[in-house]
Order: C-alpha cells, then sequence, then structure tokens
C-alpha cells in the first residue's frame, strides 16, 4: 500500500516525491525510513526552506554582557563582555516592530511561518537566544538566566534604534518578555504570551528540562524523524513540512559525531535544568503589566494551567485564544493562528475570549509516532 507525502507517494524502502521545478515529470526517488541519507535530509529540508529564501536578512548584533550580571565571576576575570547574537529580519525596517522569542530551545527560524505572515504589515525580529540557533555562546553556565536574556532584548532595541516593540514569546520568551515589560514598560507595546503565564509547576519544569538537557547525535535522518516526531506529538495543526524545516534548523551537521546534533549550548539547557527545580513564579512581574495582552493557550497543555489564564483574564486589556488539541506550545504556523494574532497586533483582535479553528489534520509519515500495539485476543475461562 502507497500513502501520500508531499504531493507524491512512499512505499516501505522508497519515496517518491516533486523535485520542485514544476515540470511535467519532475520527480526525485528519495530512500525511506531507515535507509534515508542525510543528503536526501538535507534535499527534502531545503524544499521546505525554498518559500523563506530572500524574504529575510540573517542579521547579528554584539550584546555586551554586563559585569552587574557577573557576580559568579572570578573577581580578575569580571569585565563588559561582547557575545555575537543573531537574529533573522524581516519586512519594512521602517514598520511598527515586532520581536519575536522562543522557547528554551528553540531558534529563530522557528518563527519563518509567523513571520512570514506577518511582515507585510510589520517589522518582524526574530532573536536566537545566547547559546542557540546562530548566536554565541555565554563564559559560564551561570550566565544563562533570565535576566541575561532581558538585557539582550535591551540592547537589541537599542542596536535597531527602536523605542517601542511588540513581543512575541513562546514559554521561555514570554517569561522573559515579561520580566522586560516589568521592568521597561516604556520598551513594550503589546505582549503575546503564547502558553505561558506567571506560574508554572515544577514538575512540568523538570520534565521537560529531563527530556532537553541531554545530549544526543542522530546519525540518521530515521533517528531525528523519531526523536523530535514524539516530542511534536501535541504540537497542534503542524504538517511535516513544518516539522521537517523544524528539525533542520535546530539541528547542525557534526563532523566530529558523524550525525545531526541540537543547534544550542548544553550548558544552556543544564541552567534550565538546575533552574526547573522549583516552579516558575512571576506573579509580582505580572502584576506590574499595563499593557494589552493576548495570551494564547493550548487546551492540553500542562505548563499554563487554566486557573492560571482565569487570574491572567482578571487583569483589563487582557485577551485569551484557546486552542484545541493542542499542548505546549501551539506553534503558530497554521494559518488562523496568524491571522489572528496578525489581527490582534493591528488593533482589530476581538473584544472576548474565542477558541481558534484547527484546520484538518494532515498525514505524517516522517514524524508518524510508532504504531499502538496489537490487541490481543481474550479467553473465556
Amino acid at each position: 500500500m502507497t500513502s501520500a507525502i508531499h504531493e507524491g507517494f512512499a512505499t516501505d524502502d522508497l519515496a517518491v516525491i516533486p523535485d520542485g521545478s514544476g515540470n511535467e515529470g519532475g520527480f526525485s526517488l528519495l530512500s525511506w525510513g531507515d535507509a534515508m541519507t542525510w543528503e536526501e535530509y538535507d534535499l527534502l529540508a531545503g524544499r521546505t526552506a525554498a518559500p523563506f529564501d530572500g524574504r529575510f536578512d540573517q542579521c547579528f548584533y554584539n550584546y555586551i554582557h554586563p559585569k552587574r550580571l557577573q557576580g559568579h565571576w572570578p573577581a580578575h576575570q569580571v569585565k563588559d563582555t561582547p557575545i555575537r547574537l543573531a537574529f533573522t529580519d524581516w519586512g519594512d525596517p521602517d514598520g511598527p516592530l515586532v520581536i519575536c522569542v522562543g522557547g528554551i530551545a528553540n531558534t529563530a527560524r522557528r518563527w519563518d511561518y509567523l513571520a512570514l505572515g506577518l511582515c507585510e504589515d510589520f517589522h518582524v525580529v526574530c532573536l536566537d537566544w545566547p547559546g542557540r540557533g546562530m548566536s554565541g555562546w555565554m563564559p559560564t553556565q551561570g550566565d544563562y538566566t533570565i535576566e541575561t536574556n532581558v538585557e539582550a532584548m535591551i540592547q537589541l532595541l537599542d542596536y535597531l534604534d527602536c523605542p517601542r516593540a511588540s513581543i512575541i514569546g513562546s514559554s521561555l520568551g514570554g517569561s522573559v518578555s515579561m520580566a522586560l515589560a516589568a521592568r521597561r514598560p516604556d520598551l513594550v507595546e503589546r505582549l503575546v504570551l503564547n502558553d505561558i503565564g506567571p506560574y508554572m509547576p515544577a514538575e512540568r519544569r523538570r520534565r521537560r528540562a529531563e527530556a532537553v538537557a541531554r545530549h544526543y547525535v542522530f546519525r540518521r535522518p530515521a533517528d531525528l524523524f523519531r526523536r523530535l516526531g514524539a516530542s511534536a506529538k501535541n504540537e497542534g495543526p503542524v504538517t511535516e513540512d513544518e516539522l521537517l524545516h523544524n528539525t533542520f534548523f535546530q539541528t547542525k551537521w557534526s563532523d566530529g559525531h558523524g550525525g545531526r546534533i541540537y543547534r544550542h549550548d548544553p550548558r544552556a539547557l543544564q541552567a534550565y535544568a538546575e533552574e526547573a527545580q522549583v516552579s516558575l513564579d512571576q506573579r509580582e512581574d505580572w502584576a506590574r503589566l499595563e499593557l494589552p495582552v493576548l495570551v494564547l493557550r493550548g487546551m492540553v497543555s500542562d505548563a499554563l494551567l487554566p486557573e492560571t489564564v482565569e487570574e491572567m483574564t482578571a487583569k483589563p486589556d487582557v485577551t485569551a485564544v484557546f486552542v484545541p488539541n493542542t499542548g505546549h506550545t501551539p506553534a503558530l504556523s497554521d494559518v488562523n493562528q496568524i491571522h489572528f494574532v496578525r489581527e490582534w497586533l493591528l488593533g482589530r483582535g476581538p473584544a472576548h475570549h474565542f477558541t481558534c479553528l484547527n484546520p484538518p489534520a494532515t498525514p505524517r509519515h516522517l514524524f508518524a509516532g510508532a504504531p499502538a500495539p496489537a490487541a490481543q485476543p481474550t479467553r473465556r475461562a
């Protein structure tokens, strides 16, 4: 039996997919399953990245890590220290600025779909946190803190010569954004919190830390698909192309390991694992916020609890969006989600809380979970 993939078909051993040329008969025959090679993986990933080619600039700025955040350094080493940080830059630089910041293991390229959907109306900047993506690594594990990330965002705004921005933050990005808005309310126009609030249970944080604070070497594409497919099982209406795109930019080739590894500093994830032993509590930051907030909650998320959303929406000018069949965090790559975020940023969003409709689910083949075990017949006594 054959199965559809990328508008082509697959068998157990081989996949036939369009080569992107648009020409009749323009198909490629690729190995399938455990037989797929990294060269074939690169070909697939290149096709998913093609819609974004030429639509953004890859940029860098020097973040100066200040001495006041170096209290854990030996005294003789303390000095203002430059770290090269990366961001993607979309749209008209003179347009209203939107900054997108992701979770603990995300890269800036995870925002490509949302950035493409917003860049006709906004100047969109997607930041790689220190130690992630294309950004440089911090000198010590102790430098990976929320305070470092807040300072990185303040310096990014200064580098962009922009007095205010709207910020979209997923998970860690939302926590940093709340801290920034509480400390520097003059810098933040509007705030989108993607499945994050002022409280997250320690148990949930520890479980996440155990999953990400490990070093993985993916020696075959199939290993990558299995690992990241399992972690994406609750991401909601995410297509296979979107998952493939994210895996490519979340990892990089390592000659020394003979496979792909995560594109982040393992110490950054170890720092999170140490911090995650206690619940996240930013209620003091949240109490200080006085700005429009859009909070999105995956309806099966155990990171942003219903009672936390209820507490958040007690504030004036806070709108909640609920995303069905989705956990932590909604990918914000679906056209419906992008539409609602764009309309809200433009001041045209709904006046009341609402539930976002999901598109029909698309088949997953590369990222399919393990099949359920066959039911065993029962015997009567």
